[in-house]
């Protein structure tokens, strides 16, 4: 039997097919549909069963990354949302927070984006209830009624609710959530408990109104696929890679879309986790470079980062995800001169159409990877001699490049090569520097069709050694998905200062989501000896705006007391900031992650080859250094 996994990216989606008796690995690419990214993925998975001889009924299960909901929300193509709120607060996501996207300077010209819940479908319920849980003003059942009601005729798609405190006592928004579906059992609903059960109105709300916003074309776009593969009588089971790398099922997909902003990324750093230690290289700085943008992560110990907060667009979310810094910096970047006369590239891309210049496909900017085959670093030919590249053509766009700077091609391409290097160094240097560590002290790994041709120039910027090239980099994305286990996690918020926080209250609660965990490992017909749960605490000095998350086992908390945790806040804050300061601790959230381990065949190791390597030689062509 076989597993398939399929990223679909901005120019190429990535095929990979995976015996489950040998572990050997096949990859292929085809162009991706932007319009509909389902029939890219069709198109892969019969292109490479039908290149391998493979029946469509031995395939057991599918694992795909997705960027509908991503999309849906930089394209502005989401649904409708009504937002029902406490009664006072109906303009949360109007006042968010105190921030912009750049220096204070930015105060002057910054608009604030708007919300994904319009204010007119924004409507009060009357109620209230306070921090700790208790309510203080009753729901009022007419009211919130008629409110739903006025939304439905105006045509909202989905409804939002989150209401003030709802995360010390949901019982508020589920009933508003029954009402809603007595009237109109087809509405999406979403609450904010079951999305993000933590304080902080303002990231609670907006989490949970872009699950609304993106759940009606994630659904339509899970629907269309599943026609397709009963169309092909294709049984298998089909997975949605999770923004934390883990996978979930179609329903939870549906319901839960907001968990997947970052879905296709997250294969990349799994993929890297899994071969720097399989090569002896914990410590790993990943990029992966595709046509669009570049993925940038850090591994330390063989465990990737992960985020509580991520920005999809201009918005914060808080929702799990490997983290990852990404730019606009692919082999489909274009290149061009400003009034200012200073060469750039990026962030707008030719995408899979027209594509370079070099593909043939109709393209005429200059991109990177023009660059690349001016300067000969591209054979004449990708994908097995699939893809013929036209090397006139890029020279012809390059030569607009040339002529602004007063240059001949050859140097206009390398000042492209050097500047996209440049861009992908300073992200580099945000996943590491700026988190406390060293890159000089991590391997350098290239993913991505076009990584392995930037690898070493960026390893010298970064200093980091070794930089890894692995085979079919340019589908290791989707390799990534094959390793992924299914996960879900819990979490709320318990705000104790930790010199007043009793150790058996805290253990208790821990247990109560540990139950939580284990119900949904049920549910999901995990074997026991395939479960795993681990807890995670939030932690900050008190009165501090930002937390860090600690891990800790209520084994550590039986032996050491709470006194564990101040000790490795202190200690992680140290090596992020550059200080720690002896003042309270405070304990902020805390969370519980339950994983499914899928069993996944070991990937082959290559075989060391001889001190002769002309028999790697594919083809022969002329360029100037």
């Amino acid at each position: 039997m076989y597993r398939i996994a399929v990223d679909v990216g901005g120019t190429f989606t990535d095929v990979v097919l995976q015996n489950e008796s040998t572990g050997s690995i096949i990859g292929t690419k085809t162009p991706s549909t932007p319009s509909d990214q389902s029939i890219g993925l069709m198109k892969g998975i019969q292109k490479i069963c039908e290149e391998n001889d493979i029946e469509l009924s031995q395939i057991q299960s599918i694992m795909h990354g997705t960027t509908v909901a991503t999309n849906a929300v930089l394209e502005g193509k989401g649904a409708k949302v009504g937002l029902i709120t406490t009664e006072g607060f109906e303009q949360i996501l109007h006042v968010a927070r105190s921030w912009t996207p750049a220096p204070i300077s930015a105060w002057m010209g910054f608009i604030k984006p708007d919300p994904l819940a319009d204010l007119i479908y924004t409507r009060g319920a009357k109620e209230r209830i306070d921090a700790k849980g208790e309510v203080l003003t009753e729901l009022d059942e007419d009211q919130v009624r008629s409110e739903i009601q006025a939304l439905y005729e105006e045509g909202i798609e989905s409804l939002t609710v989150s209401l003030l405190n709802s995360y010390a006592n949901p019982t508020h928004e589920q009933r508003i959530r029954e009402m809603a579906e007595e009237i109109d059992p087809n509405i999406l609903v979403s609450i904010s408990y079951d999305i993000l059960p933590e304080f902080r109105e303002y990231e609670r709300t907006l989490t949970t109104v872009m699950n609304s916003y993106v759940r009606p074309p994630m659904q339509r776009y899970l629907t269309n696929i599943q026609n397709k593969l009963e169309d092909l009588k294709l049984n298998s089971r089909l997975s949605i890679v999770r923004s934390d790398g883990g996978l979930m099922s179609i329903p939870a997909a549906a319901s839960l879309p907001v968990h997947t902003m970052l879905s296709g990324p997250s294969g990349g750093v799994t993929a890297a986790a899994m071969i720097g230690s399989q090569t002896g290289n914990r410590n790993v700085i990943s990029f992966d470079m595709g046509g669009t943008s570049t993925d940038v992560s850090l591994t330390y110990d063989g465990t990737p980062r992960v985020s509580r907060e991520t920005k999809v667009g201009v918005f914060p979310v808080k929702s799990p995800s490997l983290e990852v810094e990404s730019i606009g910096a692919g082999g489909g970047s274009i290149a061009h001169v400003p009034p200012t006369g200073a060469l750039r590239v990026g962030p707008q891309s030719a995408g899979s159409e027209p594509g370079p210049a070099s593909y043939g496909s109709g393209g005429e900017d200059p991109t990177v990877t023009d660059a690349n085959v001016v300067l000969g670093y591209l054979p004449p030919s990708l994908v097995g001699g699939e893809m013929k590249l036209d090397v006139e053509a890029a020279e012809k766009a390059v030569q607009k490049v040339a002529e602004k700077l007063d240059t001949d091609i050859y140097h206009a391409a390398q000042g492209i090569y050097d500047i996209v290097n440049e861009n992908m160094y300073g992200a580099t240097r945000v996943v590491s520097v700026e988190r406390g560590y060293d890159p000089r002290e991590f391997s350098l790994l290239a993913l991505g069709g076009a990584g392995p041709l930037h690898a070493n120039a960026l390893g010298k910027l970064t200093g980091s050694f070794p930089v890894i090239l692995p085979p079919t980099p340019g589908v290791l994305s989707a390799l990534g998905f094959l390793q992924s286990d299914i996960r879900n996690e819990y979490s709320r918020t318990y705000i104790h200062k930790l010199s007043h926080l009793d150790r058996e209250n805290l253990i208790a609660a821990l247990n109560d989501l540990y139950l939580d965990c284990h119900s949904w490992l049920e549910q999901e017909k995990v074997e026991e000896d395939q479960r795993l749960i681990r807890f995670e605490v939030d932690v900050r000095y008190f009165r501090q705006g930002h937390e860090i998350p600690i891990k800790v086992t209520k084994e550590e908390l039986d032996h050491a007391g709470v006194s564990i945790l101040a000790e490795r806040f202190s200690s992680i804050h140290e090596q992020i900031y550059g200080f720690k300061m002896d003042v309270e601790v405070e304990l902020v959230n805390i969370r519980a992650i339950a994983i499914g381990k899928v069993e996944s065949p070991s990937i082959p190791m290559v075989e060391e080859g001889e001190v002769d390597a002309s028999g790697a030689i594919i083809d022969h062509w002329e360029r100037p250094f």
